[in-house]
């Protein structure tokens, strides 16, 4: 056996339960081998062993009162998987199905993601089975200071900078920064993804969704393509979802869908800038279901209980582009083979890992252009460096710098994993490029510090 599949064999053996986890290990471990020959001092350090295990994990209560005085208990974890070249950085996630599996492959994904930006930050990842769907401001903010009485501990602007991610927004990151802010007196850039009066930078809403589409962009170059006029389908309808919307309308493309847990919108005609507008308001202040969205527009497309990928599986809907912002493994492989029928040429990940195994295959296998999201969304956590800095240097950037700095870095991001692949000789292939890139980076790191 190789010292890749060594690894892999061990971390299901010692971690059995974590089907997310593992499909993250063997999806970066088994395109880093061409490393293995190259790189004998990672294999003699044990690199490949000391990577998959997190610094440390933290798994504690927190109990919070309802309004009608109910006592309600959640689980909260802090994933620091790996800081040897900065800070643990990492979002926090609130949904009911967060685990320490999906913890665990987020914060694995995370390391190799914020070492691609180039900026100085580790992995992590954290959150709580919380669901703040259908609670009231004052709950989710009981429930946010309970769930920072503990992690104030493991967090700082040194140490470990959390930021948002599935339901956790501006409201949820302003509930917590405020409350560690209380209980340490100090204020400091202990959060990413803060509001623009108290810290927060131009553009971080925007950066993961912008970033997903910039490095589409880049992709279709490759092939002396770009968006004008091209048929896009975007999954999910929060944040990245939102604003990969308005970037490809500002580049000339047409978003004909969205979609939550609830339903998908398939709109032929386009979301435009003023379909968007109804959306951000229907989803960031009126909480809706986008459902709504078909019942204010006419010739609307609605199936309920379904996302995007498989509508176009069972209506044959046309599309050039995919961009997934939603969530991991929605895209399966007869999702995946449908959307190259109906003649999908570009798939860039704005969501963690949406396409399962057999999906990614066929998607190389079809030469689709193909952006994991490790790379493709990286735009966000990049953004939250940038605030970092800014934060430390106690300055405000404009919002034409602070994005013309994300198009710079998806750029580099994009040559390092064209680059990094043909160097390997897997020339063409984004997700060995992405993984390698971000590996060797952090593996050199590692291996200077000695054993640690």
């Amino acid at each position: 056996m190789s010292i890749i599949k060594d690894v892999i064999a061990k971390v299901k053996q010692v971690d059995p339960n974590e089907p997310e986890f593992h499909q993250a290990v063997e999806e970066v471990l088994e395109s880093l081998e061409p490393t293995t020959e190259r790189h004998p001092e990672f294999v003699k350090a044990n690199i490949y062993e000391r990577i998959v295990e997190p610094e440390r994990t933290f798994i504690f209560r927190v109990p919070w009162e309802d309004d009608q005085g109910k006592i309600h208990v959640n689980r909260g974890f802090r994933i620091q998987f790996n800081n040897a070249i900065g800070p643990f950085k990492g979002g926090l996630r609130f949904h009911p199905s967060v685990n320490l599996s999906i913890l665990k492959f987020l914060g694995f994904e995370q390391i190799f993601k914020n070492s691609l930006t180039t900026l100085p930050m580790g992995g992590a990842k954290g959150g709580s089975d919380f669901d703040p769907k259908g609670k009231s401001d004052r709950e989710v903010m009981r429930f946010c200071q309970s769930f920072m009485r503990e992690l104030f501990r493991y967090v700082g602007p040194e140490c470990d900078v959390p930021a948002g991610d599935i339901g956790v927004g501006g409201r949820e990151v302003g509930f917590m920064f405020g409350y560690n802010k209380k209980i340490r007196n100090e204020h400091t850039g202990v959060f990413t993804g803060k509001g623009l009066s108290y810290g927060g930078s131009l553009i971080r809403p925007e950066a993961t969704g912008y970033g997903c589409v910039y490095f589409a962009a880049e992709m279709l170059a490759t092939r002396g393509m770009d968006f004008k006029n091209k048929v896009v389908a975007v999954s999910g309808s929060g944040n990245v979802a939102q604003y990969a919307v308005e970037k490809v309308n500002q580049m000339g493309g047409k978003v004909i869908s969205l979609c939550d847990s609830g339903a998908t919108i398939v709109d032929e005609e386009g979301i435009d800038a003023g379909k968007l507008d109804f959306v951000l308001e229907l989803k960031n202040l009126k909480r809706g279901r986008i459902k709504e969205y078909a019942d204010k527009y006419r010739k609307v497309l609605c199936v309920e209980g379904k996302n995007i990928w498989e509508a176009i599986r069972d209506q044959g809907i046309r599309i050039d582009i995919a961009l997934p912002c939603a969530t991991q493994n929605e895209i399966d492989g007869p999702c995946a083979q449908a959307m190259v029928r109906n003649g999908c040429i570009c798939v860039s990940e704005g969501a963690n890992m949406p396409s399962n195994p057999e999906a990614v295959k066929i998607f190389q296998d079809n030469n689709v252009l193909y952006g994991p999201g490790k790379a493709a969304n990286a735009g966000g956590v990049a953004t939250s460096g940038l605030e970092m800095s800014q934060n430390s240097m106690k300055l405000s950037w404009t919002r034409e710098e602070v994005d013309e700095r994300l198009l710079c870095i998806m750029k580099n991001i994009h040559r390092a994993c064209v680059d990094t692949a043909e160097a390997y000789g897997r020339k063409g292939d984004y997700v060995a490029g992405a993984n390698i890139a971000g590996f060797t980076k952090v593996a050199n790191a590692m291996l200077a510090y000695g054993i640690v």
